[in-house]
């Protein structure tokens, strides 16, 4: 089993095709490894173990048929609880939806079983996708697999501590703010927020529709490149999906190469408040861009001062719009209906029993911000910032290829460090939300472990909209010259459960 589920995406695909595994066997493997270590890490929150294994007797039964299988054929996957799954629950992290099942999957899900991917389960998440460390979680927090004390990242913590622990060699997460990378980053593993409208939101449910993107993690670049390649594309169900092909990722992931690049510095992406150990690092991926060949480019982008600021505006302002249809009254948790109350006293109190704190503070703060008399002041401001910000990488964009930064300030935090400190925690953000704001793509990889505590550090790679293979081309020449001159943060240092 070991063996197994130590494989890459692309490896077991291979073995699979070449008739040396069969899906079943991986399937077991991984299902072994969920059961032997996720009640320590919590990294699901509901295991379809015998949809997986019919999937993937249906991959077995292709092979035998000689029938041609697709590039992740048989390979096992954890998807991120906030995609719409036929039959099989979707809680979105939170008690409001406890106990729901969708009665049709996700644009991405479909594309998923289209493609043979073997999907495993659902992963635990911060409610509605509102968070940094997968704490708010109504299900319970999530454990990193580097030290189970610390966080995960998050809202996608439970997807990259699938990834991390061996439970699945592919995830998908989502990405308002940073939600795949921020996680990435602190598990040692590989995020890609796609351009956005890149990849189809339809039966994602939604938190901040104008930020809001799906995509792939995983434990290699190309493993990324391959995931992408199979949930991208244009979808005519949902209004914000790009009508153009899936930029050339996998062929990227396979000729990285950074020589003749120009890689953009951004100065407002470090100082006050950066680990010295995340700096480090970062400083040694910049010295190593140069060696493989790229020239480094200072950049200045004033804007990205005010990004956290307009990101918290323009998200709760969204999400308060978004989650008034969790009402009692359609489907759901329904509480305090006895035949006495109104209809408007049962959503108040089903919703108060049915929210947690953080997305309660975040309807509250947008509720306020989009209310008579404040939206010019609030709402309409922080657009025209990320007016602004959309502008200063246009403007970056014009002189170089793509900017790196670290993807997060510091290394995974306590459990419970920041719980009563919102704005620490909003800071874990930083470096993330203004390609949201713009709608840029952008991928964290490792590089590395912080000297101080032996954490993972990410670094953070950003392209122009509709330039993803960018990311791919730098992302895989890091990765070979980390893992020819150091090895492999995760597969080489893999943290023991």
């Amino acid at each position: 089993m070991n063996s197994i589920i130590r494989l890459t995406a692309a490896e077991t695909a291979a073995r699979i095709a070449s008739g040396e595994l069969t899906a079943i066997e991986v399937t077991e493997a991984h299902l072994a490894r969920i059961e032997a270590v996720d009640e320590k890490v919590h990294a699901f929150l509901h295991v379809d173990r015998e949809g997986a294994l019919a999937q993937a007797r249906a991959v077995d039964a292709k092979r035998a048929a000689g029938e041609k299988l697709g590039p992740l054929a048989g390979v096992p996957l954890a998807l991120k609880d906030i995609f719409t799954t036929d039959g099989i629950p979707t809680t979105v992290g939170s008690k409001i939806l406890e106990g729901w099942i969708p009665p049709y999957d996700a644009t991405l899900t479909k594309k998923l079983k289209a493609a043979d991917v073997v999907i495993l389960g659902k992963t635990n998440m911060d409610e509605f996708a509102m968070g940094s460390s997968t704490e708010n979680s109504a299900y319970g927090p999530t454990g990193n697999p580097w030290d189970l004390t610390r966080v995960p990242g998050g809202s996608g913590g439970g997807s990259s501590a699938a990834l991390a622990s061996y439970q699945a060699p592919l995830a998908i997460g989502t990405d308002t703010g940073g939600s795949i990378r921020q996680p990435a980053a602190l598990t040692g593993t590989v995020g890609v927020k796609p351009t956005y409208g890149g990849v189809s939101r339809y039966g994602m449910v939604a938190f901040s529709s104008s930020l809001d993107q799906g995509g792939p993690c995983a434990r290699t670049v190309l493993d990324a490149a391959l995931l992408h390649e199979v949930i991208g594309g244009h979808d005519p169900l949902d209004s914000t999906s790009i009508d153009a092909p899936v930029p050339p990722v996998v062929e990227a992931a396979r000729n990285g190469s950074v020589a003749g690049m120009r890689v953009g510095v951004v100065k407002q992406f470090r100082g006050e408040g950066y680990q010295a150990g995340v700096v480090q690092r970062f400083d040694e991926s910049v010295a190593l861009l140069k060696e493989l060949g790229a020239e480094i480019v200072e950049l200045d982008c004033p804007s990205f001062d005010l990004a956290l600021s307009a990101y918290y505006l323009i998200a709760p302002s969204e999400c308060s719009s978004n989650l008034a249809r969790f009402d009692a009254m359609r489907y759901g948790l329904r509480v305090g209906d006895d035949g006495t109350r109104s209809a408007e006293e049962v959503t108040a109190i089903t919703r108060d029993a049915g929210f947690g704190d953080e997305v309660k503070r975040r309807i509250m703060l947008g509720t306020y911000a989009l209310s008579s008399g404040y939206y010019d002041a609030y709402y309409g401001s922080a657009q025209k910032v990320r007016t602004l910000i959309t502008r200063d990488f246009e403007k970056a964009f014009e002189r170089v290829d793509v900017i790196v930064s670290p993807t997060t300030p510091t290394t995974a935090f306590a459990i419970g460090e920041r719980a009563d400190d919102p704005m620490a925690m909003y800071l874990a953000d930083l470096c993330t939300i203004p390609t949201n704001l713009a709608g840029n793509a952008a991928m964290s990889l490792p590089c590395g472990l912080a000297p101080e505590d032996g954490l993972p550090v990410g670094l953070q790679i950003i392209a122009p909209a509709m330039k993803d293979d960018r990311l791919y081309k730098v992302g895989a020449a890091v990765e070979a010259a980390f893992v020819e001159r150091w090895g492999h943060p995760l597969l080489e240092e893999a943290p023991s459960l």
